[in-house]
């Protein structure tokens, strides 16, 4: 069995833990054993982001000092891996031998459904799902990473399941990290945008692939709309949604 490394990212750790045993299950389906390294601390992308380089640098010395040696990481978010492949050779350029570090690690960090499709040649991993599914696309995937279509095959491949457009699929939801704080009346428009071409589009579930869209999403529908589901689309592989 191929060992594989698993990267949890802070928000999955610390208020979406079944994304992370959802991602463990379908590797473990895939017939692959999910490592996971109990070091593993946050990415730096927020320390990023909010101007404090230095604090990012060392997260990131950090991440590929555990992850280096590992044939391939997966981590159930493209924001993260975005940071990793993107953002660490940039913030380490002052430090030559970090940088080279880096340079070598990022091609082996992978986002979950891209890693099935890409990696693993795969597109059917044995989920099923009784119903209509719509799939958001989320800004860091698919603008940072140019991964858009792999999601998609995975959701047409699960059996019963039928993958319907979702209006405007490609718009932010709202979130954008810190964003949803600086600027909450637009974070919170632009969330209804989302959740109201949803409901119109007839679906029975909204699958995402990055943890920040479900929580803002999923928050939204439970306050305005309770009964309609938002989830992550490991979860949606492992099988843990059924339709209404």
């Amino acid at each position: 069995m191929k060992d594989v490394s698993l990267f949890i990212p802070c928000l999955v750790d610390l208020f979406l833990p079944e994304i992370g045993e959802a991602t463990f299950r379908v590797l473990r389906r895939l017939g692959l054993n999910p490592v996971y390294h109990r070091e593993q601390t946050c990415c730096g992308m927020p320390a990023y982001h909010a101007g404090h380089l230095e604090e990012a640098g060392r997260l990131a010395r950090h991440f590929i000092s555990i992850f280096e040696k590992d044939e391939a990481v997966v981590c159930p978010s493209g924001s993260c891996v975005l940071m990793v492949r993107r953002r660490y050779p940039v913030l380490l350029e002052a430090h030559p031998a970090w940088r080279r570090r880096a340079d070598a690690l990022a091609g082996r960090v992978h986002e979950l459904s891209e890693y099935i499709v890409d990696v693993l040649g795969r597109d059917d991993v044995g989920a099923s799902f009784a119903g209509k599914a719509a799939y958001h696309e989320s800004c860091q995937l698919s603008r940072g990473l140019g991964v858009i279509e792999q999601p998609k095959r995975l959701i047409r491949a699960s059996a019963g399941t039928e993958l319907t457009p979702l209006n405007a699929a490609d718009e932010c939801c709202g979130f954008g990290g810190d964003f949803s704080m600086k600027y909450p009346e637009i974070s919170e428009a632009m969330v209804k945008d989302k959740a109201d071409n949803f409901i119109a589009g007839g679906a029975d579930v909204l699958v995402m692939s990055e943890p920040g869209c479900l929580l803002n999403v999923r928050g939204y529908l439970e306050r305005h709309h309770p009964g309609r589901k938002a989830v992550h689309i490991a979860c949606f592989l492992a099988g843990n949604e059924e339709a209404p």
